[in-house]
């Protein structure tokens, strides 16, 4: 079959679970052509390498900002450009389908990217948005307004399992999506568990879109030589791929996937905010974690508040970080796991859109 598969690039998570998928559509036999933008396209054309078709497509906005006012304020502004997007995506892909013929579609965090005459799938842990102050009636309209976009897909992939409920309220407790409508596949991450020692205090993996990805690099970077211990830091820019020392700490601009996945199974201690990508990678393993959310991003703040109630991670601040301290807290907790992991996710997704 000929597959477009769109991927968001609101930092690299999404390239980063998408990558299992892609290999195993390509293994399967499929032609498939890659639409995405930014930093996430340069890490796709990176990892597949320039044999993949790809289309440079513009995202939604980034509206973070300096504190969670600022983000409000900006996501507030934003929503007209937000549906534009959107609105631009679906008439980019009814004019691509006229020039152009492709058997499915498949969708991580592209609304605009479906169409009624191609069975079209979404990947999505945000089944529904979290609203400031989890405001029930806010809520209740935000899940209709993703149900109202999403149902005349054949499927929507919801990269968790049932038991497990990584994703917590994102995806699970609904009151509008109709159960059919949904298929819980269990994690995915671009990262496998591998049997080597682990020599790593720990991994700080920096990643997300600006400014905030910035200014959790100057804390890291000011914090991390008194941390002490053999650490790791990877800077989540693939635009400048240099290594620098840094005290005890060994700093990477970029970490490829293989490097990336050497750097999580060997570390005791996983740094990283808890977007759900990074999350599922951190279950994959099996890892004790700091997360350290995004400040004013309403996902990252209910996970890692989630994850941390449930007993198995420290959640840490970005404003008044004590690194150490917290690398010494995660280091008590039991971490995060998975029973359905990504060998058997990827699988099941395959068989879904294969299906139709």
């Amino acid at each position: 079959m000929r597959i477009l598969y769109a991927v968001g690039s609101w930092g690299l998570g999404h390239a980063a679970r998408s990558l299992p998928v892609l290999e195993a559509l390509h293994a399967d036999g499929h032609e498939v052509t890659v639409i995405s933008s930014g930093r996430a396209l340069l890490m796709l054309r990176r990892e597949l390498g320039e044999r993949w078709e790809f289309l440079d497509w513009p995202h939604f906005p980034h509206t973070l900002g300096r504190t969670a006012l600022g983000l409000y304020t900006r996501t507030a502004a934003a929503l007209p450009a937000l549906l534009r997007v959107m609105w631009w995506e679906r008439r980019a892909t009814q004019a691509l389908l006229r020039r152009r013929r492709f058997d499915r579609i498949v969708s991580d965090n592209r609304y605009g990217v479906q169409h009624p005459d191609v069975p079209s799938f979404h990947v999505t842990n945000n089944v529904r948005f979290l609203a400031p102050g989890r405001l029930a009636a806010l809520e209740w309209l935000l899940e209709a307004f993703n149900y109202a976009w999403f149902r005349g897909l054949r499927r929507v992939i919801v990269p968790d399992s049932t038991e497990d409920a990584l994703a917590g309220d994102l995806a699970h407790r609904l009151r509008i999506f109709r159960p059919k409508l949904l298929a819980y596949v269990g994690i995915l991450s671009p990262a496998r568990a591998r049997p080597v020692p682990r020599d790593l205090d720990a991994f700080i993996s920096i990643s997300g879109p600006e400014p905030q990805r910035t200014l959790l690099e100057h804390l890291i970077r000011a914090q991390v030589p008194a941390v002490g211990g053999k650490i790791v830091v990877a800077l989540g820019r693939p635009e400048a791929p240099g290594s620098e020392r840094l005290g005890t700490a060994d700093v990477h601009g970029f970490l490829d996937r293989r490097r990336h996945e050497e750097m999580l199974n060997r570390a005791r201690v996983i740094v990283a905010r808890p977007g759900f990508s990074t999350l599922s990678a951190v279950a994959e393993v099996e890892r004790q974690a700091v997360l350290i959310p995004t400040p004013g991003q309403t996902e990252q703040m209910y996970l890692a508040s989630y994850h941390q109630g449930r007993g198995t991670v420290f959640a840490a601040a970005q404003s008044g970080l004590r690194l150490a301290e917290a690398i010494e807290a995660a280091s008590r907790r039991p971490g995060l796991a998975a029973r359905v992991k990504t060998t058997e996710a990827v699988r099941r997704i395959v068989e879904l859109i294969r299906a139709g």
